[in-house]
């Protein structure tokens, strides 16, 4: 038989019902009725082509069939429960694996995190630079992109979607351009830029002026390194914190969400 085809339900009512010698007894255990036992034992006996019980005057008594076949399924149960319990280890481990974009990083993240391992000290952070690193491939629990929802994944918006157009006092009259905030069209673009990170550099070297999401460049403008050329305003774009519902579901990484979107 193969493995995919096993029949585990009808199985774990068999364990049930031979556990007991009574389909009512089974059935209250399982929440079910009396006759859905009956019906899986009976379907699983048709699967596998022999009687599990005979009815006497005494009640119900396994086969020789079933009692063959009994322990080596126990065993099996006993097995599933520490496969699961496995699975669900790192659910309690204290080690996070970070996708997130330098910038960000320095910025915003490094602060919080540190706060949360105060408060959590056995807790160790492993930074993947890359904040488009695949799930699976680079081992990740959570993923911190600068994007316009979560899309097919699980997601919590870390800040307010805002951007700000900045420069240094002193700055080049050009534009600093970057694919997530191009320069307006038509103005003259001085520099042209791969990521959030380098516009930043940029606009804090004094290369021109650059559109930037808010929380990179909020420190600056408060100690007067950057200013800003026009009010902020709202945008859809904004970082958001992600993973998979498998992901999202463990412990850890409630416990970080909960605690990055209460600061």
């Amino acid at each position: 038989m193969k493995r995919t085809h096993l029949p585990l339900n009808a199985l774990r009512v068999f364990d049930a019902a031979a556990r007991h010698l009574s389909f009512t007894r089974a059935a209250d255990e399982l929440a079910v009725t009396p006759a859905a036992v009956g019906q899986q034992i009976r379907a699983l006996e048709d699967v596998l082509g022999v009687v599990l019980f005979r009815r006497t005057s005494k009640g119900l008594e396994l086969t020789d069939e079933a009692t063959a076949g009994l322990d080596p399924l126990r065993e099996g149960f006993l097995r599933f429960e520490e496969s699961v319990h496995a699975m669900q280890a790192g659910q309690t481990s204290s080690n996070y694996t970070i996708a997130v974009p330098r910038e960000f990083y320095s910025q915003w993240l490094a602060p919080r995190l540190a706060a949360f391992r105060k408060d959590n000290p056995e807790v160790r952070y492993q930074l993947i630079a890359d904040e488009d690193a695949d799930f699976t491939e680079a081992n990740l629990d959570v993923a911190i992109r600068l994007v316009e929802g979560p899309g097919e994944l699980e997601g919590a918006q870390l800040a307010h979607g805002c951007r700000v157009t900045v420069a240094t006092p002193d700055a080049a009259d050009g534009w600093i351009s970057w694919p997530a905030y191009p320069a307006p069209e038509g103005e003259d673009v001085l520099l042209q830029v791969g990521n959030a990170g380098q516009a930043l550099s940029s606009a804090l070297a004094g290369l021109g002026r650059a559109i930037m999401p808010m929380p990179l460049v909020e420190e600056a403008l408060g100690d007067g390194r950057l200013v800003k050329l026009a009010e902020e305003e709202d945008c859809r774009r904004a970082y958001w914190l992600v993973a998979p519902r498998p992901q999202w579901r463990q412990k850890k990484v409630k416990a970080l969400v909960a605690h990055l979107i209460g600061e």
